[in-house]
């Protein structure tokens, strides 16, 4: 987790970038990052006591493509 957000903001810096950066969509990317975060988190915790929730499970796979929408879509 802690790797895909470095590499994330690494992608992100603007070395050599003549343009424009979209910041909001920057932004909007970490906050569903974060949030994918908390709810493995959240999982991970129930998990320790009882298996992991499907719904968790699928709505962090959800999320995540979500975020690659964003990333292609967002122009």
């Amino acid at each position: 987790m802690s790797i895909a957000a470095v590499a994330g903001l690494v992608l992100a810096a603007p070395w050599g970038i003549e343009g424009a950066m979209n910041y909001p969509k920057i932004g909007v990317k970490l906050v569903v990052l974060l949030v994918i975060g908390a709810i493995l988190g959240i999982g991970s915790a129930k998990q320790k006591k009882s298996p992991l929730s499907p719904v968790l499970f699928w709505l962090v796979g959800i999320l995540t493509l979500v975020n690659a929408g964003i990333a292609v879509l967002w122009r």
